[in-house]
This record gives C-alpha cells, sequence and structure tokens, in this order.
C-alpha cells in the first residue's frame, strides 16, 4: 500500500508552494503536486464510489506520477490554473460547459477526499474570500474595525464621507484577466467625496473610514502558530502594496494575546486553518486597542516575507503532522 501523502494542488509557477513541498521532500513526506487545468492527457483519473464503498477512492495519473485517491492524507490548495484557460481554444459555449464540468466532476472529487485535511478547504476560502463577512466576522470578535460602507447609493456615499473625512475606497476584488491575459490591482486610495456622481449606481463600492495608522502588520496564521511583521513603505503610501515590495522595511513584532485569541476563533468559525490578516496600527503595538482589523486573505501570499523559512516550517508541520502523518 503506498504511505500516505500530501497532495498539492497549485500552477507550475507556484514559488510558494515550491518551499512547502522541498520542506516536505526534506521529511521525506509523500506528496505529490497536481494542477487540475491539466485536465487531458497529462492528467487522466478515473474515481468511483457506491454500495460498500461510501468514500471516493481511484486514481490519478499526471506526467511524473501516479496517485491513489484513497492514500491522500492532508491537501495544501494553493493557487491552480483557471479550469477555463485549459479550454480556452474552444468556441465560448464549448468552453464554459467543459470548463464546468472539470469543475464540478474533476474538482468536486479532489475536493471531497474522505479523511483528507484541507489547508485550506477551497469552499471555505470562498466563504471567507467576501470583506463583507470578514468585517462583520471580526467585529463580533470584538476586533476593532474600520467604520464602513458598502453602497451604490452616491447620497449615502456623500453623507458617510462627510461624517467620516477622510474615507478611502477600495475593490472588493482585483482585477480580472485582461484580453492580454494579465491582471491588475486597484489599490486602497482616498476619495474625495466631490467626484461622486451616478456613476456609483452602476455597481457595489465599499468606503472606510481612513484610519490615523501609525504603521501595518500582517499577521500570518498557520494552525497555532502565528507570526508577524510590520511593514513600512519607504515613500509612506496608504497601501503599501502598491510598490516595489523589494524595498518595504520589516520589522517582527509581538501580537497582543486578545488579538491572537480573536484570530484563532476567526479562522475556526470560517473553517480555516490557515489565513494572512492585515491591521493597520494606531499606536506603538503593545495593547489590543491598537490594533484595527483590515481584512484577511484566506490564500494569502507569505513567501516574501523575512520569516517565509519559519512559516514554510510550519506549514510542513502541520500538512505532514496533522495530515501525512497522522495515520
Amino acid at each position: 500500500m503506498t504511505a500516505p501523502l500530501v497532495l498539492v494542488i497549485t500552477s507550475l509557477e507556484d514559488v510558494t508552494a515550491d518551499r512547502v513541498i522541498a520542506a516536505l521532500n526534506e521529511r521525506e513526506v509523500p506528496v505529490a503536486r497536481v494542477d487540475p487545468a491539466d485536465i487531458g492527457q497529462e492528467l487522466v483519473f478515473g474515481a468511483r464510489i457506491g454500495a460498500g464503498a461510501p468514500a471516493w477512492s481511484g486514481r490519478l495519473r499526471t506526467a511524473s506520477r501516479e496517485v491513489e485517491l484513497g492514500e491522500v492524507a492532508a491537501v495544501y490548495h494553493r493557487r491552480p490554473t483557471p479550469y477555463v484557460s485549459r479550454f480556452a481554444h474552444l468556441p465560448v459555449q464549448q468552453q464554459d460547459f467543459a470548463a464546468a464540468e472539470a469543475r464540478h466532476g474533476f474538482g468536486g472529487v479532489l475536493n471531497h477526499l474522505h479523511g483528507a485535511m484541507y489547508v485550506n478547504h477551497p469552499s471555505a476560502v470562498t466563504a471567507a474570500d467576501f470583506k463583507p463577512a470578514q468585517l462583520q466576522q471580526a467585529a463580533q470578535l470584538g476586533l476593532t474595525i474600520p467604520p464602513t460602507l458598502v453602497t451604490n447609493d452616491v447620497e449615502q456615499a456623500r453623507k458617510f464621507a462627510a461624517a467620516q473625512d477622510p474615507v478611502i475606497y477600495k475593490p472588493f476584488r482585483g482585477l480580472p484577466r485582461g484580453e492580454d491575459g494579465h491582471t491588475g490591482a486597484i489599490w486602497a486610495q482616498r476619495v474625495d467625496p466631490d467626484t461622486f456622481d451616478d456613476s456609483l449606481t452602476v455597481t457595489a463600492h465599499l468606503f472606510q473610514a481612513e484610519i490615523p495608522k501609525t504603521g501595518d502588520v500582517r499577521v500570518t496564521v498557520v494552525g497555532r502558530r502565528v507570526f508577524a511583521q510590520q511593514i513600512a513603505a519607504p515613500d509612506g503610501a496608504l497601501d503599501w502594496r502598491r510598490g516595489d515590495w523589494d524595498q518595504l522595511l520589516h520589522a517582527p513584532m509581538a501580537v497582543p494575546a486578545p488579538i491572537e485569541a480573536a484570530l484563532h476563533s476567526y479562522l475556526s468559525a470560517f473553517g480555516l486553518v490557515f489565513g494572512c490578516f492585515d491591521f493597520a496600527l494606531t499606536g506603538d503595538g503593545d495593547e489590543a486597542e491598537d490594533w484595527v482589523f483590515i481584512e484577511c486573505n484566506p490564500n494569502g501570499q507569505w513567501g516574501w516575507l523575512p520569516d517565509a523559512g519559519d512559516i514554510t516550517e510550519a506549514f510542513a508541520d502541520i500538512l505532514s503532522t496533522e495530515g501525512g502523518g497522522a495515520r
């Protein structure tokens, strides 16, 4: 029988997953990397279920190895290529049909491997990816959040801006892929309410009171382990993500116990094992009152952080100990 293994679901070019796979290899934990969008001759599978066999079993074969589905003990679900990319050569209707069938069929099996521990499960990521859900959960756990308005009503936007001046706008999601295949971003930015007009009615907008912050903190939580780095942009940008990440200034910092407890409760509420939290500080950070919750990325990047090595080991620990090492 094949030893219990860790299945890493991601695209070919993923340096973050590369780190975790390398750490698992060093521990001699069996690991297989799969990009579901490779479905076709380079990725063939068969999964069975029925009377007397109430869990999915079968095999999938990639260009480099075969995997027994019943032996997958942990799944690290990173950033697989969208299924639609696999069928881009087809007419639109056929493309949409083939992508949906692959996602609901093959993806449906991969997302329901009996007894496997997911970091994180795609359905949990989807639920936790909505900013309104994040803000409400954070507030219910006692975390401070910025006064926030979600609206397409220009009058409500103007009143909110007048009451909270200054205000910022931020998108709910990044820009989708353009015709050239590239994605983009709209960063958090200050907005002038005098520019508000009826174009706001076209879609939803998120406005928040600008926090008079003394700094920003990225907190990465993996299982019970917590890693925090204060981040500063040399140019003092409102949103540190908009500049050159290689020029960012980092400093490790302690997380107050009430904040740490709230983060674990937050992940538990969404069924997550891992998350990247962003906070704005309004003081030196020693007290919980200094921390203002901004958002949580349930599948965030962390490979660029100074403590990426320690975070990598935390991922390897949880995938091998609670996953592959648990059988």
